[in-house]
């Protein structure tokens, strides 16, 4: 059961659960989270391997999925209410889950558009929706006036110390100037507190994402922050650690991303 003290939520992009599970499963075994926060599981509800999690001892699986592609999910020890599943893609796209947890903090589980490969919304509409995406999150957050936690695959790398390379991403869609500057228009909507950078702050290196394209991931390091973790003020406040599970990219059958988690007081 999970310690009365404290609680652990951790965020992974797995890159499709059931591809995965072996991973996931062993990910829960080593760890013991309280709370698993997943995105693009790339699984429709009805198929989504609950069992193994229910095994390992999660008994409460809210599920927001889509054949093939995007999905979230929030899994966890501690009993949780179903809280809403918003549209910021405006197309019915499967990309937020949220809860409510038993002290009334909000769980938002989010998995942002990866936007394309071009920068330039008039030239590829898939940028342009990321950046409708990120500000109807910020509309959202204006608005928000309860205790939240936030995570997800935000698929931006804010700051010139969260990609390998400021220089030579600058026109690479995740790190550019409009990309970033949206990310701080969603921040400064409320009281958001970058949990990774207020753990480890910047220039120190955090790394969550490492592409698959890269023969030797450990030479090269060619990696970004894409995952986060924020917290309004009030829960952030509350929080004790944050980790990031770097081993786990270098696992056999590995998600280009790995897990991130926060570790909070109750």
């Amino acid at each position: 059961m999970p310690s009365p003290q404290t609680l652990k939520i951790v965020s992974w992009n797995i890159n499709s659960v059931r591809f995965r599970i072996e991973i996931v499963e062993r990910f829960l075994r080593d760890v013991r989270p309280d709370i698993l926060c997943l995105q693009e599981t790339k699984v429709i509800d009805g198929d989504f391997p609950a069992a193994p999690f229910r095994a390992l001892g999660y008994p409460h699986v809210i599920l927001h999925g889509q054949r093939m592609h995007h999905g979230v999910a929030i899994i966890s020890r501690v009993p949780v209410v179903e809280d809403d599943r918003f549209d910021w893609q405006a197309n019915r796209e499967a990309r937020h889950v949220g809860v409510r947890l038993p002290n009334g903090t909000r769980l938002e589980n989010v998995y942002v558009p990866a936007g394309g490969d071009v920068p330039d919304r008039e030239v590829n509409p898939k940028f342009g929706q990321k950046l409708d995406f990120i500000e109807r999150m910020t509309r959202w957050s204006e608005s928000l006036t309860v205790p939240t936690i936030l995570v997800g695959d935000l698929n931006i790398a804010p700051l010139e110390s969260d990609v390998w390379s400021h220089k030579q991403l600058l026109n690479v869609v995740s790190h550019t100037p409009i990309e970033v500057d949206a990310m701080s228009r969603l921040k400064a909507s409320n009281s958001w507190v970058d949990l990774g950078r207020h753990f480890k702050p910047a220039p120190e290196r955090l790394f969550t994402w490492w592409s698959y394209r890269a023969t030797d991931r450990l030479a090269s390091d060619r990696g970004r922050r894409l995952d986060h973790m924020w917290a309004t003020a009030d829960v952030a406040a509350t929080a004790l650690d944050h980790t990031v599970f770097e081993d786990c990219r270098d696992w056999l059958k590995p998600s280009d991303h790995v897990p991130i988690m926060t570790e909070f007081a109750l």
